[in-house]
């Protein structure tokens, strides 16, 4: 059973991904390409409702470009993420 506060480590860190993903002009589509994880888990992670694994996180911290520490760290922020402009050098293919 998921206590209060796992639920709110598991929505923050939701959140931090949404932003991550949104700042960098990224789809859940275009995410779930690059990292091999399916647009409906990943949308239930970052809404809180999935517990994802670690090595879950790190796939999805390796697409954004950004340290896992961002995604996971209590009172970190997208800020922090790395200063490539949004979407740029990201292989989608004909995906986009």
């Amino acid at each position: 059973m998921v206590d209060d506060a796992e639920k709110t480590l598991l929505a923050e860190a939701g959140r931090r991904i949404r932003e991550a993903r949104a700042g960098q002009g990224l789809s859940l589509e275009q995410l779930a390409r690059l990292t091999g994880i399916s647009a409906p888990a990943l949308s239930l992670i970052e809404t809180g409702k999935r517990d994802p694994r670690l090595t879950t996180l790190k796939r999805i911290s390796d697409a954004l470009r950004v340290p896992l520490t961002v995604l996971i760290a209590e009172g970190a922020s997208t800020a922090q993420r790395s200063a490539t402009s949004p979407s740029e050098g990201y292989d989608l293919g004909d995906y986009q």
